[in-house]
């Protein structure tokens, strides 16, 4: 499957990217995540179907402010995570309830959110 934007009121949500255009690796970093194939890895999962995974963004500068990540069971069932970088938890609160939308309505999935 492609990446699919979504759109969460003030935020909107996209694909990771590491290109000449956006880089959400520094931002990743502050989160914690300093792994420098951690948005290839991503873009794999999301064309192979185990994990889709959405930057939650500022829409005025595109600066990730949050990651979601929904991973799909067996079946109709799917997982729903997330963090936020410090300061921006009403960012993370938006987004995974957009997510959670979508897959339930877009996806046809049951979502199940575990802790962020």
């Amino acid at each position: 499957m492609e990446p699919i934007e979504v759109n969460a009121g003030a935020w909107y949500l996209r694909a990771l990217r590491a290109d000449e255009r956006v880089d959400d690796r520094p931002a990743l970093a502050d989160g914690g995540i300093d792994d420098p194939d951690y948005v290839g890895t991503r873009t794999t999962q999301w064309a192979e179907e185990t994990h889709f995974s959405w930057a939650v963004c500022q829409p005025n500068t595109g600066e990730l402010l949050a990651e979601i990540g929904l991973t799909p069971g067996d079946g109709t069932d799917a997982d729903l995570t997330g963090w936020a970088r410090a300061g921006h938890d009403d960012a993370l609160t938006t987004g995974l309830d957009a997510v959670k939308r979508f897959a339930e309505g877009g996806l046809g999935l049951s979502v199940t959110l575990v802790a962020t």
